[in-house]
């Protein structure tokens, strides 16, 4: 299973960008999609996260209202819409999945994950 995250930039405060994470072209029918991300000197945190189905979603309490998780399954693409960026939100996201009808969004719940996209956000 390989993920590839892109989308990640420059922006400033304010600003948006939109996160892509290609999967390897397999179909991914039964598996939940999440992002995470890590700023210098912290550990992993959750970002979003999204069912299998694609009918639920779940959200770290700094992001919500502001980021949205959606993914393309026919194509099996997983997206983030990020919005009125903060400076807070730098760092490299990550895209990951594992084989689970559920919602997961703890880093140990997934087995497969992408390299990473850096996102800054200046002030």
């Amino acid at each position: 299973v390989q993920l590839q995250a892109s989308g990640g930039g420059l922006v400033q405060a304010g600003g948006s960008l939109r996160l892509s994470c290609a999967t390897s072209g397999r179909s991914f029918n039964g598996y939940s999609m999440g992002w995470f991300r890590q700023a210098p000197g912290k550990e992993r945190e959750f970002v979003a996260a999204i069912s299998a189905s694609g009918d639920r979603t779940a959200y770290a309490d700094s992001v919500k209202g502001r980021f949205t998780i959606s993914r393309d399954s026919p194509k099996s693409t997983l997206f983030l819409q990020m919005n009125s960026l903060k400076p807070e939100d730098t760092a490299v996201y990550y895209c990951a999945t594992d084989r689970r009808w559920t919602i997961a969004t703890r880093t140990s719940s997934y087995a497969y994950w992408g390299q990473g996209t850096l996102v800054t956000v200046s002030s």
